[in-house]
């Protein structure tokens, strides 16, 4: 017989309660026949056919008497426990009677014995025992199926859960995924129609110099923001180049009228930032704080190392806010509410964001951010442009 007819067998049995049940009734039964034979035909000296043939028979006999069983105890098996106790004892009373006497029926009929009859209470009391051991074995077995049932049901309920957990948390990854695209890439036309504007200006002032400048600068701008991952964080190294690229923009537009400082801390150069953050936040100083001053003014941009965290302070010579206190920021403009949003987005409610304003006039955006530097294997990726 090959694996491949093997096999179903196999399954059969474990899967089909039909099958089971067939099979430890013949196991079970063809046990007992062993047993008898070893224990009483041998014991006794009874090795002729018809004393070997009666200890067949006999389980043969149990197999049938016991059979029905099946079919009560399923019946009792949702009722009250009282009940269901008092009518297995009797259940078990009645085969054990049967069984005994079809026993000593054939008993006598094979062997031509007669002083069986007198000797009944001992072949009941051996039924009797056996039939509890048969009770007992079906209901272990079918309080064992009940538990794997159950057990097989939670790991099924587990699995769902766990797939539905799986679609459920892919689905919030790509929503806050489109979220974070759709903030990131709000940014550009907002700075490119405020370039666009200055390079007009420039071009009906008749600088085309300036004005060919600028074009060049927008466009390496440009390249760096659409050649960065809106949903990636860069290094604030890499976020401070890419602030250059545009301040270089606004320099031209500005000259001496735009004062630049960077303090930045070499330790932070790692940390890890969403892209673009810093220059909304400079573009909302020049227009607020720089153009509308006939002198122009100053821009800071500060950053350091506070334990766990990454400070980064954006600070111009502006008019200020009117409130000396703390402010979260809704923004008086597009940039700024964008950046909140974005920064909700990549780090829900641990991050710090206020408008301050200094003593001396002038606002600082204070940002305080979750430490996370760029890995070594991170580096790598970059370097092969992967």
């Amino acid at each position: 017989m090959n694996e491949a007819t093997i096999y179903p067998l196999f399954d059969k049995l474990y899967r089909d309660r039909n099958t089971q049940f067939l099979f430890l009734q013949i196991a079970g039964w063809l046990s007992l026949s062993l047993i008898s034979f070893f224990s009483l035909t041998l014991w006794y000296n009874q090795q002729s056919f018809a004393y070997i043939a009666h200890t067949l028979l006999q389980s043969v006999l149990g197999v049938g008497v016991s059979w029905p069983l099946r079919s009560v105890f399923h019946y009792l098996w949702n009722k009250p426990l009282l009940w269901r106790l008092l009518l297995t004892v009797v259940s078990v009373l009645v085969c054990s009677v049967i069984w005994s006497a079809l026993r000593i029926g054939a008993f006598l009929w094979m062997t031509n014995e007669t002083d069986v009859w007198a000797d009944f209470g001992g072949w009941l009391f051996g039924s009797i025992m056996i039939f509890l051991c048969w009770a007992a074995f079906y209901h272990g077995i079918k309080y064992y199926q009940l538990l794997q049932s159950e057990h097989e049901a939670l790991l099924n309920f587990a699995a769902e859960n766990k797939e539905e957990q799986l679609k459920r948390s892919r689905a919030e990854t790509l929503a806050q995924e489109a979220q974070l695209k759709m903030l990131r890439y709000q940014l550009n036309p907002h700075f490119l129609f405020n370039t666009l504007n200055a390079i007009s200006a420039l071009v009906v002032g008749r600088s085309t110099a300036n004005a060919n400048t600028m074009i060049m600068q927008l466009s390496n701008f440009l390249r760096y923001s659409l050649e960065n991952d809106p949903i990636k964080r860069v290094t604030l190294e890499q976020e401070v180049r890419a602030l250059k690229l545009y301040l270089d923009i606004e320099k031209t537009r500005f000259a001496d009228r735009l004062e630049l400082e960077f303090d930045l801390d070499s330790a932070a150069q790692d940390a890890k930032v969403p892209s673009l953050l810093l220059q909304p936040l400079v573009e909302n100083a020049i227009k607020y704080a720089i153009a509308p001053a006939e002198k122009g003014g100053k821009i800071s941009v500060y950053s350091k190392l506070d334990g766990e965290d990454l400070i980064i302070e954006v600070t111009d010579s502006g008019p200020g806010i009117e409130s000396d206190k703390p402010l979260m920021a809704t923004g008086p403009g597009i940039g700024l509410k964008n950046t909140v949003d974005r920064l909700s987005a990549f780090y829900g409610d641990n991050y710090v964001f206020e408008l301050r304003g200094p003593d001396a006039g002038g606002t600082t955006i204070f940002i305080r951010l979750p430490l996370e530097k760029q890995t070594a294997e991170s580096n790598a990726e970059l370097v092969l442009g992967r």
